[in-house]
């Protein structure tokens, strides 16, 4: 099966590329670089450099004709979408809007779209499921959930099949400093520099991290399964911010203090994905704990450092 993945060069869309390689399928990359980088991409895999924003993303569709597509290219920055929520709203909603025209017109047969928990917004400490409410706290996840409602107008008026996938909070190897997720990736970096990193509020905070090569495998199974749903991806496992940190002090055998802060705006103090709709129909489930994510992420800084190229 041709796949189009937009976002292709990026942290999880990169690991996305890979699974569809190993599965026999033949992703091809849309990708703007701005957050995402060429050394990502599979090699031999097409890549366009393209915003999904504009017009010229049609050429791609006009020229590979993919039998799928899977979105991921996003702004995913809380803090950025309450900063500039037009950004935010231009890049994450009119840009889905644009894949799902085109996909309705050059016939594709899948659309996988990649949503997040910060749709449920404030939730008490419990396991949340895809019947909860959905009550975004941010304008990052109110374009994510604006985004699987234009997708379920698309299936409606235009009978696009599609799956949604919530992620829990991804982390892994490649992440960036910026985004959801990217408390591991800072505060990995920050340690193994022998750096404090900042804790916002007390620490107290939970979330569900999941894996990064577990998502990839989600996305790939969605290819033929899952149709027309809308599934928790994450781990139903809560850990606070200072039992991560704990734990990434332990693994890198560093014993260096962190700097509490003020707590950030639209910040949720838990969540926590409900994962068993997921196992039932996609036949998924995370083969990575959090301690052997966590070992592998750690890892791959550690060696990045070695060969020179470790960031801030």
């Amino acid at each position: 099966m041709k796949v189009l993945v937009t976002g292709g060069a990026g942290f999880i869309g990169s690991h996305v590329v890979q699974n569809l390689v190993k599965s026999g399928h033949d992703p091809v990359v849309a990708d703007n670089l701005c957050t995402g980088s060429l050394e990502f991409v599979e090699k031999d895999v097409p890549f366009y450099k393209v915003d999904i924003t504009t017009p010229k993303i049609e050429t791609v569709f006009a020229k590979e004709r993919p039998d799928a597509v899977i979105h991921l290219a996003a702004q995913v920055d809380v803090a950025y979408s309450i900063q500039d929520p037009a950004g935010d709203a231009r890049q994450n909603i009119l840009g889905t809007i644009q894949l799902l025209a085109n996909s309705q017109r050059f016939d594709v047969k899948k659309f996988i779209f990649s949503s997040s928990c910060a749709v449920y917004g404030k939730q008490d400490d419990v396991s949340i499921d895809e019947t909860f409410p959905v009550n975004p706290l941010s304008y990052y996840g109110i374009s994510k959930y604006s985004s699987e409602m234009y997708i379920k107008a698309f299936n409606s008026l235009h009978q696009l099949p599609y799956t949604i996938l919530r992620y829990a909070n991804v982390y892994g190897p490649r992440q960036s400093t910026k985004g959801e997720g990217g408390v591991i990736s800072i505060f990995a970096q920050k340690v193994l520099q022998g750096i404090p990193p900042f804790i916002y509020g007390d620490g107290e905070q939970t979330r569900d991290f999941v894996f990064v090569k577990d998502v990839g495998e989600a996305n790939v199974l969605s290819l033929n399964s899952g149709t027309n749903e809308t599934f928790n991806i994450g781990c139903n496992t809560k850990t606070s911010i200072n039992e991560l940190y704990q734990s990434i002090s332990k693994l890198s055998y560093k014993n260096i203090h962190p700097i509490y802060t003020q707590a950030r705006s639209g910040d949720i103090l838990h969540s926590r994905l409900n994962n068993s709709k997921a196992k039932s129909f996609l036949d998924w489930e995370p083969k990575y704990d959090l301690q052997s994510g966590l070992t592998e992420t750690l890892n791959y800084y550690l060696n990045t450092n070695e060969k020179g190229s470790f960031g801030a």
